[in-house]
């Protein structure tokens, strides 16, 4: 588990340093849920003194995108993964330190083993919940990710 986190930060570090710098960090994943952390900084927050929302955008689509990699790596296949949609609502101010997760695993193993079994593209809607110390949601993000099998 340590192992597959640290990866997935070091694979941040190199091809998303946006979300590296922000200090977007995975925490937490396995088949069914991932666990992405970011804190409150100068460097992530918007005017109003609260993080800003695209930065709270990459931790959440991180939390569900890591899974995604994931399930592809263990299909063994050559398939490509893009984010088709997404949709967020913000309810309250987000400082301090905020959790996103998601428990969609489930859905994207399901899209995947479709994909194979069909040829054809598949999509699933992945939802991540962002919480504060408090466990107060500050913001919940549903990224459609489509998944297809190369040729």
């Amino acid at each position: 588990m340590a192992s597959e986190t640290s990866k997935i930060n070091m694979f941040c570090f190199f091809k998303l340093p946006a979300a590296w710098w922000t200090g977007v960090r995975l925490r937490y994943i396995d088949d069914e849920k991932a666990v992405v952390t970011v804190r409150h900084r100068w460097v992530n927050q918007n005017p109003f003194k609260s993080m800003f929302w695209a930065v709270q955008g990459m931790a959440a689509e991180l939390s569900t995108g890591a899974m995604v990699m994931g399930q592809i790596r263990k299909s063994g296949k050559k398939i490509s993964m893009l984010v088709a949609n997404n949709n967020a609502n913000f309810s309250k101010k987000a400082t301090g330190k905020i959790t996103f997760t998601c428990e969609d695993g489930h859905l994207i193993k399901e899209a995947i083993n479709k994909t194979l079994a069909t040829g054809e593209g598949q999509t699933a809607w992945m939802k991540s919940v962002g919480v504060n110390e408090e466990g107060i949601v500050v913001s919940t993000f549903n990224f459609e990710w489509t998944v297809k099998v190369k040729n």
